[in-house]
């Protein structure tokens, strides 16, 4: 740990601590048994419209870092130069 700060360290292990978060929503017992009793075909959608949910802000976050990025990149070369 003699090349990586303390500030990185608590960085790292406060971003594994947010990562782990939703581990620990999946656990609602209500929601679990009312989509267990629900038919096979009404479990699918269910599936398919978390997906479909969850689809949109991953796609505009993916394209935000690709612009946060593309922009660095960018600020970076006009500042070398």
């Amino acid at each position: 740990m003699k090349g990586i700060g303390k500030t990185r360290v608590l960085a790292l292990l406060f971003t594994l601590m947010l990562w782990a978060s939703p581990v620990f929503a999946q656990g609602c017992a209500l929601c679990r048994a009312n989509a267990k009793a629900t038919p096979r075909d009404a479990q699918r959608a269910i599936n398919r419209a978390i997906f479909v949910m969850l689809v949109p802000p991953l796609g505009i976050m993916t394209i935000g870092f690709g612009f946060a990025v593309r922009y660095g990149r960018k600020r970076d070369r006009e500042n070398d130069s």
